[in-house]
């Protein structure tokens, strides 16, 4: 089922002495995370202005309304930021990862089950989908045209073709 709100990132600390956030995206980036003007507390949707945003190596350094002051920024480390799914227009055939989590995972061609899609891990090349079967063992599949045929959020399946010997009984 897809939320209203999706996670955006938690604060791992301030930057500087006003106030400054440093957050860790749990999502595509920090560069996308920068495009809001609006975030919202996890636990109760409560919107929060982002007054200014930037990119600090892997960060996204943000200052919100409010908080002007280290000792205000400090006191929110370890809170989670979301952004509303209504807010972003995504490119035709790509996801957001929260809704690729617990889609089950089958062939293609014959619809054997596979497992359930457990997690998706940048790689800078392309993403690679971690699968887990019945039995708790993990495969990793490269997140390529060649293996990934068809994804429903809708039906909660994603449809591929594996490598040979990707999901061989050892």
């Amino acid at each position: 089922m897809k939320t209203a709100y999706l996670e955006a990132g938690r604060i791992v600390g301030t930057h500087g002495v006003r106030g400054e956030l440093r957050l860790e995206p749990w999502c595509d980036s920090a560069e996308f995370l920068k495009q809001f003007s609006r975030l919202y507390w996890e636990k109760d949707q409560t919107p929060v202005k982002v007054l200014s945003a930037r990119v600090h190596k892997s960060l996204l350094l943000l200052t919100l309304e409010g908080v002007t002051t280290v000792e205000q920024a400090d006191a929110l480390r370890g809170r989670v930021l979301c952004f509303r799914r209504e807010d972003v227009e995504l490119p035709a055939g790509t996801y957001f990862q929260q809704d690729l989590i617990g889609l089950a995972v089958r062939d293609a061609r014959t619809g054997a089950p596979y497992g359930k899609l457990t997690a998706v891990y940048g790689t800078g090349a392309n993403d690679v989908y971690a699968v887990t079967d019945s039995a708790g063992r993990e495969t990793l599949l490269p997140a390529i045209a060649q293996v990934i045929r068809r994804i429903s959020l809708d039906e909660g399946v994603l449809e591929i073709t594996p490598m040979e010997g990707l999901f061989d009984a050892d």
